[in-house]
């Protein structure tokens, strides 16, 4: 079966359509607070990832504007015990702090 010419420029037009909606919902969503950014994450196949541009728009909505030799913004976290919280203005200027994401072993 062979398609015309005007309907494979649909086709693709449809396709590059849904191609940039889809990045665009994928960037607002990365825009979103984290616990709302994960309730929609889990839902989304491991296949777009691959397919969109995951990383570059992730780099963009999560960049933030700090420099070089800019203090760090203030937070705070529970402990690996969830027994407290630590804030990191706490800690500032009395010892360096480290932060390690992810498999330390």
């Amino acid at each position: 079966m062979k398609i015309s010419r005007p309907l494979a420029v649909k086709i693709g037009a449809v396709v590059v359509a849904l191609y940039v909606a889809t990045s665009a919902a994928l960037y607002w969503v990365m825009c979103q607070p984290p616990e709302f950014f994960g309730r929609v994450m889990k839902h989304v196949p491991m296949v777009a990832m691959i397919v969109l541009p995951f990383e570059p728009l992730w780099l963009n909505a999560r960049g933030g504007h700090l420099k070089v030799g800019d203090p760090a913004p203030d937070f705070s976290l529970e402990t690996y015990d969830k027994k407290s919280r630590v804030q990191l203005s706490s800690l500032r200027g009395q010892k360096p702090v480290v932060l390690v994401f992810g498999s330390y072993t």
